[in-house]
């Protein structure tokens, strides 16, 4: 059995689920998907450190001793900010030597900072991407992902997403059965691709502060197939299109065309996870009109197609389009 050894960093306030969710997948694939991932953590100095939720973790020892590991994993959590500058020391110097790089949430802050993630792809925690994309300009900031793989580092949303980073991971070195029944024990799905939107349409995007916008909001969601061009969403919020359209974006931080390409992708993939409606079908549904059309959407957005999307993410419980006219 080939041994990966997991190397976990603890810090003070650190996010305990950052911590213990990717250690109980690596954990499970060890015990019941056939993988050997044993697992290390310590801390700078070997002492207990306690979470942001007041937990106590005792490490197994120190970080200078600890031989190479195979996947260097670090979390987030408020310790993130105003780190040890041991630990970006450390950091800088040891994990290049690991041939796998994680960061869970906040975590990506310690790599940034450490000078880790220049010139790559990565992720965090949706209210820290403003911060690391500011902070850290040679990073190239995805805010949407629930993880983001760029060669040996990949980098992880907030809390749970670290979740399923360490299953695609799982996924990756064991096969996807073997993720596929760590998920099981865990009682978790096997579904979160990584390009998957860390929120719904109607979270990503502000709630309108006037009520005709706001309303709005809501019956573009329920209305995905209706007609979203500007000027008619435009009559239904009674305002000229000009003005409509800034508006919109100012009070909701996005452009109303986005806003709908959000929905309509939002509601074609629940479409395609939870019924059994054809790709027509649900292109239609979705107020795309035609496949072709849909395809392109979901290159775009997620680079799959329907028919992959459906294949890896479908649920056999049946389910009518919601569509109210």
């Amino acid at each position: 059995m080939t041994k990966r050894p997991v190397l976990v960093v603890l810090f003070d306030d650190v996010q305990s689920l950052d911590v213990t969710g990717p250690v109980e997948v690596f954990a499970g694939a060890g015990h019941f998907g056939g993988g050997g991932y044993p697992i290390q953590t310590a801390s700078l100095d070997g002492d207990p450190v306690r979470t942001q939720s007041g937990l106590r973790l005792l490490p197994d020892t120190t970080l200078d001793a600890v031989n190479r590991p195979h996947t260097l994993l670090v979390p987030g959590g408020g310790g993130t900010r105003g780190p040890d500058p041991r630990l970006i020391d450390w950091l800088r110097e040891h994990a290049p030597r690991a041939e796998r790089l994680v960061s869970v949430c906040t975590g990506a802050l310690l790599l940034a900072e450490a000078g880790l993630l220049d010139g790559h792809r990565a992720t965090t925690h949706w209210a820290a991407c403003d911060h690391l994309a500011r902070c850290y300009p040679e990073v190239e900031v995805e805010p949407d992902p629930v993880f983001v793989r760029d060669g040996r580092i990949s980098t992880s949303a907030g809390v749970t997403a670290g979740i399923d980073l360490a299953l695609a991971l799982v996924e990756e070195d064991l096969g996807r059965e073997a993720a596929l029944t760590v998920a099981r024990h865990l009682v978790v799905f096997l579904r979160r691709p990584g390009n998957q939107a860390q929120f719904s349409a109607q979270l990503a995007a502000q709630t309108a502060q006037r009520p005709p916008l706001r309303d709005l909001q809501h019956w573009i969601t329920e209305h995905p197939d209706g007609d979203l061009s500007v000027d008619a969403l435009a009559a239904r919020a009674r305002m000229s299109p000009r003005h409509f359209a800034r508006t919109f974006q100012a009070e909701t931080g996005t452009t109303p065309g986005r806003y709908v390409d959000r929905v309509r992708l939002e509601h074609a993939r629940r479409l395609l996870e939870e019924t059994a409606y054809g790709v027509q079908e649900v292109a239609g549904a979705a107020g795309y009109g035609t496949p072709e059309a849909m395809r392109r959407a979901f290159g775009k957005a997620m680079d799959t197609t329907p028919a992959e999307y459906r294949r890896r993410f479908h649920s056999p419980v049946p389910r009518a389009p919601q569509t109210t006219r």
